[in-house]
C-alpha cells in the first residue's frame, strides 16, 4: 500500500505513548507506535496533541460578518439583532452572502473547524441565501463538512408562506428542518410549529434542529414539546435543541421531570456559551442571569452536549473569529466546569459530541475514519482548553490544508533572551 501521509509522535488523549497515524486514500489505515513505513509526506507532532477536528454544532453563515449592516446593535439584545437583520434582508446580494461565507471559511479551516452546521434563513421568498450556501456547501466539500439547517428567523407560523418556504428549500437539498418556536405569536403557536416541524422531518427523514427557548423565560418550555415528537415520532437521536437559555431559570422540580424524558428521547443539545452569555440576562439589573443551559446536568443524565459558535461579527455578536477552543474556554468559566473531566468534555463537546449531533460518519482517529486531524501546540485537552494553541497542522482527508507557525516568545529579564512558549 502507498501511503500518502504519517504523522509521527503524536499525542493522543488516553495513549501512555506517542504514537504515528499512517494515511492513505484519504482514510487513517494504522495508528501505533513508530510505525516502519514510508510515506509521501511525513509531518512531525512533535509530542503535540492530535485531535479529531473540531465541529461547529450550530452558526449562522448567511449573516456572518455583516457587522454595521445597516446599523450597529447598540443596545445588544437578541431582538434589536433580530430587527436589524429583517432591515439588512432587502440589501443582501448573492455575491455579498458568498463573500462573507468563503471568508469565514478560510477562518475555520485555519482553526481546525472542518465541519459547520449552519441555519439558513427561509422567510425571505427568493430563498436566496439558502441557494448560496448550497452553492458553497457543494464547492467546498473537499475541505470542510457543511450542513445546512432550514431556519424559519422570522417565525414559522408567523412568517407568510412559512411552511411552503420550509418545504422548498428542504427540495432544494437542505439538510436539516429548523424552526424558534419561542419567537412565534403565542405559546400555543410556538407548540404548533414544533409538531408540524417534526412531523415534517420524519416525513422526509431528515434531522431536526431547532432555535428552542432563547430566553430568560421559565415558562418558555418548548423543549418539551420537541422531546415529546422526538419520542412520539420516533426521531431518537434525530433531533436537537439549541440555546435552551430558558432552562437556566427554570424551577429545579420542572427539570428534574425534564432531563430524564430528554435522555429517553435522545435528544442532543447545543449550547452556544460566547452569544449566550452575550445576550441573555439584559432584562436584569442584578443579580443579572448567565442565561445558559444546563449543561453539567444534562451531560450527567447521559444527554449528548455539543457547543456551537453561533454568530461572528454579525447583528447579534460583534466579536469573535470562529475559534471553537475559545467557544469551550468561556464554556468553562460561565458554566462552571473548571474541573478536569470537566474541561475534558468541554473538549469533547466541541470535537466528537459535535460529529455525533450532525451524525458525522467516519469521523475519528482509529483505522478506517477520515484523515481528518488537527496537531495543536499543547499537550492535553486541559492545556489545549488554557492556551487556545497554534493549530500547527490541519489535514483534510490526508491532505495539509493550513499550517501555524509555532508561538513563542524572545523575553529578555536582564539575563538575555529566553525563548518563552507558556506551556
Amino acid at each position: 500500500m502507498t501511503l500518502d501521509l504519517i504523522v509521527r509522535n503524536c499525542a493522543l488523549h488516553g495513549e501512555p505513548v506517542l504514537m504515528d497515524i499512517a494515511c492513505a486514500a484519504g482514510r487513517i489505515v494504522e495508528v501505533a507506535p513508530a510505525i516502519e513505513a514510508k510515506a509521501a509526506r511525513e509531518v512531525d507532532a512533535g509530542g503535540n496533541l492530535v485531535t479529531p477536528p473540531f465541529v461547529d454544532s450550530h452558526f449562522h453563515m448567511d449573516a456572518t460578518l455583516s457587522m454595521g449592516m445597516p446599523r450597529l446593535n447598540r443596545d445588544g439584545t437578541l431582538l434589536e439583532g433580530i430587527r436589524i437583520w429583517g432591515e439588512l434582508k432587502p440589501d443582501l446580494t448573492a455575491e455579498g452572502i458568498k463573500a462573507r461565507a468563503m471568508k469565514l471559511i478560510s477562518w475555520a479551516v485555519a482553526r481546525g473547524n472542518l465541519a459547520i452546521r449552519t441555519h439558513v434563513d427561509t422567510t425571505d421568498p427568493s430563498l436566496m441565501a439558502v441557494d448560496v450556501l448550497l452553492a458553497v456547501r457543494d464547492e467546498m466539500k473537499d475541505v470542510v463538512d457543511i450542513q445546512l439547517v432550514a431556519f424559519p428567523q422570522d417565525g414559522l407560523l408567523r412568517s407568510r408562506n412559512g411552511m411552503g418556504l420550509m418545504r422548498a428549500a428542504l427540495d432544494r437539498g437542505v439538510d436539516v428542518v429548523g424552526g424558534i418556536p419561542h419567537f412565534e405569536r403565542t405559546m400555543d403557536e410556538g407548540r404548533e410549529s414544533v409538531r408540524l416541524l417534526c412531523e415534517l422531518a420524519s416525513e422526509r427523514g431528515l434531522m431536526v434542529d431547532m432555535h428552542c427557548d432563547e430566553s430568560d423565560d421559565p415558562l418558555s418550555r418548548h423543549i418539551e414539546a420537541l422531546t415529546f415528537e422526538a419520542q412520539r415520532l420516533g426521531l431518537h437521536g434525530r433531533v436537537t435543541g439549541s440555546h435552551l437559555t430558558s432552562m437556566h431559570s427554570m424551577d429545579n422540580y420542572y427539570v428534574s421531570k425534564l432531563l430524564p424524558l430528554m435522555a429517553e428521547a435522545r435528544v442532543n443539545c447545543v449550547c452556544n456559551p460566547l452569544v449566550n452569555m452575550n445576550l441573555q440576562g439584559r432584562h436584569d439589573t442584578y443579580p443579572k442571569r448567565r442565561g445558559l443551559m444546563r449543561v453539567p446536568e444534562l451531560m450527567a443524565h447521559g444527554v449528548n452536549v455539543s457547543l456551537g459558535h453561533d454568530d461572528v461579527m454579525d447583528p447579534w455578536y460583534p466579536m469573535g473569529t470562529h475559534d471553537m477552543l475559545e467557544v469551550a474556554h468561556m464554556g468553562a468559566h460561565a458554566l462552571h466546569m473548571t474541573g478536569v473531566e470537566q474541561q475534558e468534555a468541554l473538549f469533547d463537546a466541541v470535537t466528537v459530541n459535535g460529529a455525533r449531533t450532525l451524525g458525522l460518519t467516519g469521523y475519528g482517529l482509529a483505522p478506517g475514519c477520515h484523515a481528518d486531524m488537527v496537531v495543536l501546540q499543547a499537550a492535553s485537552k486541559m492545556e489545549a482548553l488554557r492556551l487556545r494553541p497554534a493549530r500547527l497542522h490541519v489535514i483534510r482527508r490526508g491532505r495539509v490544508i493550513a499550517s501555524t507557525p509555532e508561538v513563542a516568545a524572545s523575553v529578555d529579564l536582564g539575563n538575555g533572551p529566553m525563548r518563552v512558549d507558556f506551556r
